[in-house]
């Protein structure tokens, strides 16, 4: 393994930085060549590995190495400590293969030199400068919280030229988008916190843009804006509008419903991801949202009526289709109905689904659409089913009692489905429990494929009788996985459990 080509080593190294970097730290003291050919990689984005930043003096100590002498006795003055470490002393050149900056992990490194605000701000102007100089090239930027307006440096119009990611928040003032709105034309990724009502900086930002591919914006729950009638999203929205062409995620959560959305979110014609509320939407308008090229859909789940028209409209290329997480809902005639149609339209239109959500009454029809669904859709690898049972008080069986006999349904459906091979992932939700012996029956079906199952119903799994059924069958290679978790774990169908 030590003696891999470099070439191979690098491309594995490229790998192990996305999915697994604590393991390419590791890697860094196999041996000389090992070492030069991660550090790069390492390198390009150092802030963000899931470390303490603020106890890392490694980090501080190589990046004021390479503050001239003069600079280094000026804030020496100011009572800054700084660590007595030469830039040619330094084994690699680091500096020349960063391509990003974190405002905020930088403000974590620059505390290590003083617990002063000011010190910390002249420190943090200090290390802006100097990457404006020494990096090749800025490809990512999360600027929020930032005070400088680096845009100003010499060398700052090369570097923010070639700028592809963006990330920041609406509490930065105005001018600094203008500003970046000059040099910044060519972003891809532009991810935006919305934390108060300050958009025409951000509008403009939006607008000049010129191959914007994906776009993310989302309202802080807190944010309060005034005024019943007013159309709050309307800059934002029609800045976007320029680039609908180009755009090919969009991700939009709005708190207030936005009258601009139904002029707008039908333009988006080369749209592969789509999250987003279509509340201030009609049918018709619905009806007039057809994105052919649609393979992730994310939509809340009390906009199941509108999921299902964009689903007849733009299903077949789809493959994972999600639903945001859900609260008791008020309209229990209209999601029985609404949920029915949602299941029928996937199977109908939607057969390279992978990744599915689904939220539903316990009635017969709905199993049988399930199981429907389950025939048709061959592809499936991880289902997420979500039982809103709004009959458990108008009924002579008790809650535990119901709850059994769901989770018993469910799985002589999923056992009718055991020839589907791609499944190898389920997650339950809501009402349903399963007895020990449907469990046990469900198991000896599935023989020769793994699953992972997991719920978040906790207690009855951790009967001992219930422990020794799936030790069993996890020991016979059956079950990967049996895991009771959190509901917000188990429902967000993004994260890996």
């Amino acid at each position: 393994m030590s003696k891999l080509n470099k070439d191979i080593l690098f491309l594995i190294f490229e790998e192990l930085v996305q999915d697994d970097s604590k393991s390419l730290f590791s890697c860094l003291m196999v041996n000389r060549l090992w070492c030069e050919t991660g550090i790069p990689i390492l390198w390009r984005n150092p802030w963000c590995y899931d470390i303490d930043y603020s106890k890392k003096n490694y980090l501080f100590t190589i990046i004021t190495s390479y503050l001239s002498d003069d600079i280094k006795e000026f804030l020496t003055r100011q009572g800054i400590q700084l660590p007595l470490v030469s830039y040619r002393s330094l084994l690699f050149d680091y500096l020349s293969f960063c391509r990003s900056i974190n405002v905020d992990t930088i403000s974590n490194i620059t505390s290590i030199g003083s617990p002063l605000d000011y010190n910390q701000f002249l420190l943090q102007q200090e290390f802006y400068n100097l990457f404006m100089k020494k990096f090749p090239e800025l490809k990512y930027f999360d600027m929020k919280s930032i005070k400088h307006q680096i845009f100003y440096f010499p060398e700052a119009r090369i570097r923010l030229e070639s700028l592809c990611e963006l990330k920041c928040d609406t509490s930065t003032d105005s001018s600094y988008f203008y500003g970046l709105a000059q040099l910044c034309q060519y972003i891809q990724r532009l991810i935006i916190a919305n934390v108060t009502k300050n958009y025409y900086g951000i509008a403009k930002l939006i607008e000049v843009q010129k191959n914007l591919k994906y776009f993310e914006w989302r309202d802080n729950e807190d944010l309060y804006v005034p005024g019943p009638n007013q159309d709050s999203y309307r800059e934002i929205l029609f800045a976007l509008e320029n680039n609908a062409n180009n755009i090919t995620h969009l991700n939009i959560y709005f708190i207030y419903i936005s009258r601009s959305s139904q002029k707008i979110l039908p333009k988006f014609h080369k749209l592969k991801t789509l999250i987003t509320s279509f509340g201030s939407l009609d049918e018709q308008q619905l009806k007039m949202c057809v994105y052919r090229d649609l393979e992730i859909f994310k939509i809340n789940h009390y906009n199941l009526k509108a999921a299902s028209i964009i689903i007849e409209n733009s299903g077949e290329r789809l493959k994972k289709i999600l639903l945001e997480p859900y609260e008791l809902l008020e309209d229990v005639d209209n999601f029985i109905e609404d949920s029915l149609i949602f299941i029928r339209n996937i199977h109908k239109n939607c057969p390279s689904i992978e990744y599915l959500s689904l939220i539903f009454s316990p009635s017969n029809e709905h199993f049988e659409e399930i199981e429907k669904l389950l025939k048709v859709c061959r592809n499936l690898k991880l289902l997420l089913l979500v039982i809103f049972d709004h009959t458990y008080e108008d009924s002579t069986y008790s809650y535990e009692e119901k709850n059994l006999k769901y989770g018993q349904e469910l799985l002589k459906i999923l056992i009718n489905s055991t020839s589907n091979n791609n499944l190898k992932e389920i997650r339950f939700c809501g009402g349903c429990k399963f007895s020990l012996g449907a469990l046990g029956e469900f198991f000896e079906k599935w023989e020769g494929r793994t699953l992972s199952i997991i719920t978040s119903n906790y207690y009855i799994y951790e009967d001992e009788e219930y422990k020794e059924l799936i030790n069993k069958y996890k020991n016979n290679g059956i079950i990967k996985d049996f895991r009771c978790d959190t509901y917000t774990n188990v429902v967000n169908m993004d994260s890996k459990i």
